[in-house]
């Protein structure tokens, strides 16, 4: 069953007919191209001929539920590296976290609401194309100014602060935050005797170190009141997350440094891989201390910017534990030397 229009090409894995009728009703409506198939094995077979832009899937199928056509999709076919978006009737953060780690991009609950439907349909295409585009650019870009290194150079940072304000953007609450990690980070290195390029280096990764939350749900990064433990385990994922988006620019390989260990804790109580003391790469508990500081000199939704007395207390208290010794003491005399607080949100 098919509804043909210019545009994007989804297709529908769904073994209820009224649910695949709704959605060639709600995208058919808006130009895009419907496909539909009622089962796992049929999209797989399905995908060995074709390349959609999407794919909606649905958990609860019989014989092969969404996670176990997923898999297969992602090692069985050619369109392994296409987004999925699971659809569930399920109000379950367990289900969503495993969705999640099976590398479902994002959920649509049933029964449809057109307008949400939609929306999350056009987010991730869009999300998708202009990765798509990005790695594009930068590919036709690397390969007519190879020797125009200062050039490349400044296209790769505009695209970096590009991307760090689109990640900044899922946060209602954290407008800028990416950028004055980056910059502490940075300032942190040049007091600790980092080199200009090192500097220059922590700055980037401190520039995409939140990159993961890309892939958390907006309705958990907005959430006002306390997150459960099932939403906080999805938060938790970011860093992996981030590493996994990261980590296939060949050109610089550490870039996911900063993205994947700046929750270690020095005391070896953080995540995701509870590293500790000088196992943390440097750059990590670098952007670890910026990051905190950020966290607590920003606006929250729950509350405003914090006492700069505080917030030195923090630091202090967090040396050893928390925090690369060194590290945060460069920052506490980066605070006494601010005197009228111009490390914060704005």
């Amino acid at each position: 069953m098919e509804a043909e229009a210019s545009g994007s090409w989804v297709l529908v894995v769904d073994d209820d007919v009224a649910n695949l009728r709704m959605a060639i009703r709600i995208l058919g409506a808006e130009n895009m191209r419907v496909s539909c198939v009622k089962s796992g094995a049929e999209a797989v077979k399905f995908l060995h001929g074709s390349r959609p832009d999407i794919i909606l899937l649905d958990i609860h199928m019989p014989a092969m539920d969404g996670f176990d056509t997923l898999k297969s999709i992602r090692e069985n076919t050619p369109a392994s590296d296409i987004p999925v978006i699971f659809l569930t009737a399920d109000d379950d953060n367990e289900m969503e976290t495993r969705g999640l780690k099976a590398g479902a991009m994002d959920f649509i609950r049933k029964p449809f609401l057109p307008e949400v439907f939609l929306m999350r349909v056009r987010h991730t295409i869009e999300l998708v194309r202009l990765q798509t585009d990005l790695e594009r650019e930068v590919e036709e870009k690397t390969k007519k100014i190879s020797e125009q290194h200062e050039k490349l150079k400044r296209l790769s940072g505009q695209i970096v602060m590009a991307l760090s304000g689109a990640i900044d953007a899922k946060d209602a609450y954290t407008n800028g935050h990416s950028t004055r990690v980056a910059d502490y980070s940075r300032e942190i290195a040049r007091r600790a005797g980092f080199s200009n390029e090192e500097q220059d280096d922590i700055h980037m990764m401190g520039l995409l170190h939140d990159v993961g939350k890309i892939g958390i749900p907006d309705g958990i990064i907005n959430k006002t009141a306390k997150l459960t433990d099932e939403e906080y385990d999805i938060i938790k994922t970011h860093p992996v997350l981030g590493e996994g988006i990261l980590k296939n620019i060949t050109e610089f390989p550490q870039l996911m440094t900063g993205a994947r260990w700046h929750h270690e804790r020095y005391d070896g109580k953080g995540y995701p891989d509870g590293l500790a003391g000088e196992n943390i790469p440097v750059e990590a508990r670098i952007i670890a201390v910026a990051d905190s500081y950020d966290a607590m000199s920003s606006r929250r939704s729950y509350r405003d910017v914090l006492e700069q007395s505080y917030i030195r207390a923090e630091m202090e208290k967090g040396k050893g534990t928390q925090f690369d010794p060194t590290f945060a003491e460069i920052m506490i005399n980066m605070i006494d030397e601010d005197t009228s607080y111009e490390m914060r949100e704005k």
